[in-house]
């Protein structure tokens, strides 16, 4: 093999690893979308002017397109968090960098507490936005025992994959919907009481159900095609956890910014 041949083999590898560690750009799209639409007046003229030209809903995406840029290093570990079957995030073991619990936790607090540059603000919120809607996706909680379905290989509807891939990108964009108009149609199913309840829950919650959630997404065939019946079996998770991401990011900001 050349070395162009190489180097293009590289930076596809490179771009799968990055492309494969998140909610999709639709799924996170919707998260802002959703929260945009449940935030107080107050909190989302603030945002708005926090964020200055970039929407919420662009924003939520931020912290996967910094992963080049060397001056946020320091957050690479927080997009997930490593809780094996049967423990506590107490007592896992935890990245010295950091990870997705202990940043949200610290990030919100700080919004919280005020005195940051307008430039620390921005990056503040955009993390914590994406932050939201990455823990949600449930294998952002990961056993520690495959880099959160990473390396499960799969075929999508005759097409390889993986099973992160399957939960980022490969459902919702089955479903052939635009952000809108997957946002409208999970607006449509939420109930008005649930939405005091999950705003109740916390950073930790997220994560725990988030867990609770593996023993049917590694439910797989034995010849590990998954397609339109693993969708059906599995799209009730996908629409709760981005209605919830949803909800849950705009509690936060209302928290923050909603007085």
């Amino acid at each position: 093999m050349n070395i162009i041949l190489l180097l293009l083999s590289f930076f596809m590898l490179s771009e799968t690893a990055v492309n494969e560690s998140k909610w999709g750009q639709v799924g996170h799209y919707v998260t802002g979308e959703l929260a945009e639409y449940y935030m107080t007046d107050t909190a989302r003229e603030r945002v708005k002017e926090i964020l200055g030209d970039t929407s919420i809903q662009l924003s939520t995406v931020w912290m996967d397109d910094i992963r080049s840029d060397r001056r946020y290093d320091y957050t690479r570990t927080w997009h997930w968090v490593t809780i094996p079957d049967g423990m506590t995030y107490e007592d896992a073991e935890q990245d010295e960098g950091g990870d997705i619990i202990r940043a949200l936790e610290t990030l919100i607090a700080e919004l919280k507490e005020g005195g940051l540059s307008a430039e620390e603000e921005q990056d503040k919120l955009k993390m914590v936005i994406h932050m939201v809607g990455d823990i949600h996706q449930p294998l952002h909680v990961g056993t520690g025992e495959d880099l959160g379905g990473n390396q499960v290989r799969v075929q999508w509807m005759g097409e390889n994959s993986n099973l992160h891939r399957v939960w980022d990108t490969d459902i919702i964009m089955s479903l052939n919907m635009s952000y809108t108009e997957l946002a409208k149609e999970l607006k449509q199913r939420v109930k008005p009481e649930q939405i005091e309840e999950w705003q109740r829950a916390t950073v930790r919650d997220w994560a725990y159900e988030s867990m609770s959630y593996r023993a049917r997404i590694y439910n797989l065939p034995e010849n590990m095609r998954v397609g339109y019946e693993y969708r059906y079996h599995n799209l009730d998770i996908v629409f709760l956890r981005l209605s919830q991401a949803g909800i849950r990011m705009a509690g936060v900001l209302n928290e923050i910014y909603g007085e």
